[in-house]
């Protein structure tokens, strides 16, 4: 017997010595531990439920991670005294335990949470991931998020991991090896999905109007929802774009087989999609799966700034809930009630905008509420966070056009916001102004 198939079958025989049941796995999490789940579509909903079931052998068990897909039961008011989260991005299912008080958000840039778990500023005891089934050398893959789980895996005394047979195998760094798990349970569930909304005539607008900044050979980086689906939709005439971007969903699958996207204009990964993350239907996990055209790396490479500003005509397109008359963006809440997080708007802005040719782009609706509150304000709501200062706003994109911030004094920045805000607000945002003598 060569020493190839030796190797072959000795991970094998580990991989089989640690298979257990979900109930097993956790029994090894202690009281006081500080807990990692993995991220978006990868939340290994098995192994949260049975830790839930474990609640009240539990006290104080800290639970960091960044937006999940699915439920979230243990920031239930019943579990208080047994699990406490750290959101480090609120997503739907923590928001209203956030607002509550039952847990708590921190305020940090997608880029640098790696480096956290690395640190050791963040504590990490035990990691919770889901992953692909071995391959023939006996690694795994992260699948559909690698973000911040490697560095949360690395710090782990212990890794608990999901192994589902409908994981799909993701290349570039997403990869991790049985030897670097000690206990696996074995699933085969579907991976969630996320569906995006039709988009709506004020979608399509701010879509159009995004398109018209998105120049041939640019690099993009957009988000998920109506407005980065809209822009791609106009992109259908442009030629060699890439994607650098921490996140994508269907959207850009269309472009790919339209030969619109070709990514032979980067420069940073060339003729590669990168990413970090993806959420979607299942025909984009069927499209990513084991495919060289898609390259996973971690947050604290893709979101570094540094590394965003490499690529040629870097164009990022963000999204805010509000943003004033200087053109201070607030994009993580809604008066003193928290929304999201940070993500990595910022790292991407900045990145963009250091980028030779590079474009940073806000865009949101004017309106909320059904067109009964401008978007648009003289002053952000009291208990508004900054996510993206004034300082680093270039173009801001409504419904309504273009306003191109940079290097303008306030004066300026408020004509150009009020031209873009709905047509209802502009003459009391005039009047406000009006009443600012710098503005």
């Amino acid at each position: 017997m060569n020493s190839t198939v030796k190797r072959h079958e000795s991970w094998i025989d580990d991989y089989q010595k640690k298979v257990v049941s979900a109930e097993q796995a956790v029994l090894q999490i202690r009281s006081g531990d500080c807990l990692y789940i993995h991220s978006n579509a990868a939340a290994p909903a098995p192994l949260i439920d049975a830790l839930v079931q474990r609640a009240a052998t539990l006290r104080d068990v800290e639970v960091y991670h960044i937006l999940t897909m699915g439920p979230a039961p243990y920031i239930e008011p019943q579990y208080r005294d047994s699990f406490k989260l750290h959101a480090l991005f609120i997503g739907k299912n923590v928001r209203e335990a956030v607002n509550a008080g039952r847990a708590n958000y921190t305020p940090v840039f997608l880029s640098e949470i790696p480096g956290l778990f690395l640190s050791g500023r963040l504590n990490v005891d035990v990691c919770l991931i889901q992953v692909s089934p071995p391959d023939s050398h006996g690694y795994c893959s992260y699948g559909v998020s690698v973000d911040c789980t490697i560095a949360a895996r690395k710090r782990a005394r212990l890794v608990i991991a999901e192994v589902n047979k409908q994981m799909p195998r993701t290349l570039g760094r997403s990869f991790v090896h049985v030897s670097k798990l000690d206990y696996i349970i074995e699933t085969d569930r579907p991976i969630p999905t996320h569906q995006c909304k039709e988009n709506d005539d004020v979608a399509t607008e701010i879509g159009r109007n995004c398109a018209s900044l998105v120049e041939d050979g640019a690099t993009l980086q957009l988000g998920i929802g109506a407005i980065p689906d809209a822009t791609l939709k106009f992109l259908f005439d442009k030629k060699d774009l890439g994607i650098h971007s921490e996140m994508f969903s269907d959207g850009v699958l269309d472009l790919v087989e339209a030969g619109v996207i070709t990514n032979d204009c980067k420069t940073v990964l060339p003729g590669k999609i990168a990413v970090s993350f993806v959420m979607g239907s299942k025909r984009l996990y069927d499209f990513i799966d084991n495919n060289p055209l898609i390259e996973f790396q971690p947050s604290d490479f893709i979101n570094d700034p540094n590394i965003i500003a490499q690529n040629y005509k870097m164009t990022a397109i963000n999204s805010a809930l509000q943003i004033d008359l200087t053109g201070q963006v607030c994009s993580d809440s809604v008066g003193e009630q928290l929304y999201s997080g940070f993500g990595g708007q910022v790292d991407f802005i900045r990145g963009a905008a250091r980028s030779q040719g590079g474009r940073p782009i806000i865009a949101m609706p004017s309106t909320a509420k059904a067109g009964t509150v401008s978007r648009i304000v003289a002053h952000l709501s009291r208990g508004s966070g900054v996510v993206t200062s004034r300082g680093d706003v270039h173009y801001v994109v409504t419904e309504y056009g273009i306003a191109d911030l940079y290097g303008k004094n306030l004066k300026s920045r408020a004509r150009s916001l009020i031209s873009i805000a709905h047509p209802s607000f502009r003459a009391e945002l005039e009047k406000e102004a009006s009443g600012v003598p710098w503005m």
